[in-house]
């Protein structure tokens, strides 16, 4: 049976029962997951883990520590993350407005109200919605919804959302249909995660793919 209109609640059940708990994000501090947040962009997490264990054996992961830290040293540190050089200037101007703006002290900036501390995060060079979001929920345990590419491709695909549907359509979609936990937000997309990689990547693999019984009687929605 084929149902493109599925809830996102079943959906969300249907990963869980084949996948299990994800507890997900992988990281020890806050510090840490903000630092894998912006590390991980365009790179699979093995080479984020890679740059993270540098910064590790380095002593690095303190925010005074990395606000002192050269970006050109911090930038061969963190080297197998890939486009190191520019992930050095964006991780060192997202400590700049911790320890500027907040003193260092994390605990005081997730204090803040999310739409504002959403809102610097994204006035900040080189922080996007994806990252930002990514820092304010798994970091932060702030309530909002994290949209990549996965995330895009699994609704498009099963025809559940338009695929001219940007960001804060899709982050929209789910915010109105599934539960507003913290707790929801971090499995669920952490379980669209797992499934993209393994199933929905660029090209489909759909056999075996517990979501391929909601695709569209069709097939794979794909554009004009």
């Amino acid at each position: 049976m084929t149902d493109s209109n599925v809830s996102l609640n079943t959906v969300f059940e249907k990963l869980l029962e084949f996948y299990g708990p994800q507890n997900w994000w992988p990281g020890d501090s806050p510090l840490e997951i903000m630092i894998g947040a912006v590390l991980t962009q365009n790179t699979s997490w093995k080479n984020v883990e890679k740059a993270i264990a540098n910064l590790k054996e380095a002593d690095l992961l303190h925010l005074g520590r990395l606000h002192e830290t050269r970006p050109e040293e911090l930038a061969e540190i963190i080297r197998p993350s890939g486009y190191y050089r520019l992930k050095a200037k964006r991780l060192a101007n997202l400590i700049d407005h911790v320890m500027t703006r907040y003193d260092g002290d994390l605990k005081w900036m997730f204090s803040h109200d999310l739409a504002t501390l959403r809102e610097e995060l994204l006035g900040i060079n080189g922080i996007g919605p994806e990252t930002a979001d990514s820092i304010l929920l798994y970091a932060g345990n702030l309530r909002t919804f994290v949209v990549d590419a996965y995330t895009a491709r699994v609704l498009k695909r099963h025809g559940w959302i338009d695929w001219e549907a940007d960001y804060h359509q899709i982050q929209d979609h789910f915010v109105s249909e599934v539960p507003a936990e913290v707790e929801h937000y971090n499995e669920f997309h952490a379980l669209i995660v797992r499934v993209g990689n393994q199933f929905c990547s660029k090209k489909p693999k759909c056999e075996g793919c517990p979501l391929q019984c909601y695709l569209p009687e069709s097939g794979i929605s794909e554009p004009f």
